[in-house]
């Protein structure tokens, strides 16, 4: 099985991780100028200790450390934290809950005691570590962890086996993390963002343990915290930390406020065509347009070039959407924003048939798409009225690449345009309906 992952891990990275991490180190900026405004009294706004102020050396690396976990707390919840130590903060996609102090943690029963003078009687919440909370079969593979709050003498804490200097990160590795993509987008990226600006001073805590997910992505873990990670072997110890983190920010859907939409329209289905202009374009875009508003009943966004650059406004469109239609082509990409059981159609260019197999054919039904790949004839592209049948541009494309990526560029990326065959088209549209009829069962 690892071998079959592999070649799919590589081609996520060619059409999905290189515009990701530039949008994550976009995060990472922002919020470090999010948090710069809040300061403490001893510190100044860098968390440093002020000349004024005469603090021990301990208060201080206390409320350094408070500073970084107030950076994983809402901007509601801020006060309460500072009050109490405490937050929980849920939404359609993940429940972290950010404890700035000491706690208790016992690997048998997955049960975290935070003793608290603040609490009148103990409280229980349960937290489920994984970043894919809209999504219930993801879900129910994951643990929960439970967060006991309250009176030592009510919570009635185990006594406390090994001690750590550094604050605890618990998450999981359940749900869907053996597939590359969510292996990134719901865990990799995700552990990042919790904790970058620990700059390493963290010991993370797996609640379930896949030894083949783990040493697959242990450099990532290890460039993360300069600690042995706990829950790795079958011991069962309990382990005390001066605060702790339960649970992981989510990136792609949550930077982007994206609402999860959980039911597919198989009615009136609502179709994103991603609209091109100067190259791999529809040259009877109106035509196709009007074929399935009229004829099939669909509701038809049509996604100009300039839209696709707002991913704040986009991302919610296409996620609205219960199939997306374009050429092959960077537009596709935001197809990371469809629902789970919406279907992809990618309209494969002449002598493209790899790039587009390997960059979005493939990894589509990995990320819970359904997809289907209409290909080009050759009376459908612009090429055979320049060129004619006879020409190898149209009749021998493996002796365009053999000439090289710049002669394919020229003749397939550049200068291809399209006019689609309404009557197959309209095939793979119902095709593409019953698609849709099975994943709303």
């Amino acid at each position: 099985m690892e071998k079959k992952k592999e070649p799919i891990l590589r081609k996520l990275l060619v059409f999905s991780l290189v515009p990701i991490f530039t949008l994550l180190l976009l995060f990472c900026h922002h919020q470090q100028h999010s948090f710069s405004s809040y300061s403490y009294e001893g510190l100044d706004d860098s968390g440093n200790k002020r000349s004024d102020e005469f603090l021990s050396e301990r208060e201080v690396e206390t409320l350094k450390l408070h500073f970084k976990l107030r950076r994983l707390v809402n901007g509601k919840d801020l006060a309460k934290f500072d009050t109490t130590g405490y937050s929980y903060d849920v939404d359609d996609f993940t429940e972290i809950s950010v404890i700035s102090k000491p706690v208790i943690y016992d690997q048998k029963s997955s049960t975290l005691y935070v003793p608290s003078h603040e609490a009148t009687r103990p409280k229980k919440t349960m937290v489920k570590p994984y970043p894919r909370r809209e999504d219930p079969t993801a879900m129910k593979w994951v643990k929960p962890v439970q967060i006991l709050m309250g009176k030592a003498s009510r919570i009635r804490p185990p006594a406390c086996q090994i001690k750590h200097d550094v604050p605890a990160l618990f998450f999981s590795f359940q749900g869907f993390a053996d597939n590359p993509f969510h292996a990134f987008n719901e865990v990799v990226i995700p552990l990042f963002l919790t904790s970058w600006h620990f700059e390493s001073r963290l010991q993370f805590v797996l609640t379930q343990y896949r030894r083949e997910w783990y040493w697959k992505y242990a450099r990532v873990v290890e460039k993360l915290s300069s600690f042995d990670v706990v829950g790795i072997n079958a011991d069962t110890h309990v382990h005390c930390f001066p605060a702790a983190v339960v649970g992981l920010r989510q990136f792609l859907w949550k930077t982007y406020n994206v609402k999860v939409k959980t039911a597919l329209n198989l009615q009136k289905p609502k179709v994103l065509l991603v609209s091109r202009k100067g190259s791999r374009e529809f040259l009877n875009e109106d035509e196709m347009v009007n074929m399935m508003e009229n004829d099939l009943g669909f509701q038809v966004y049509r996604a100009l070039p300039n839209e696709t650059s707002n991913l704040n406004k986009f991302g919610q469109i296409v996620n609205s959407c219960d199939m997306m239609i374009g050429a092959h082509g960077a537009g596709l990409t935001n197809g990371l924003f469809l629902p789970t059981g919406a279907v992809m159609i990618q309209i494969v260019p002449l002598g493209l048939n790899w790039a587009s197999d390997h960059y979005f054919g493939e990894p589509a039904p990995g990320i819970g798409l359904k997809y289907i790949r209409y290909k080009i004839w050759r009376n459908e592209t612009s090429l055979y009225e320049k060129y004619g049948p006879n020409d190898p541009v149209v009749s021998d494309p493996a002796s365009i690449w053999a000439k090289g990526y710049m002669a394919v560029k020229k003749a397939y990326v550049d200068e291809q345009n399209f006019r689609i065959n309404l009557g197959r088209f309209k095939s793979v549209l119902l095709d593409a309906l019953k698609l849709i009829g099975d994943s709303a069962v």
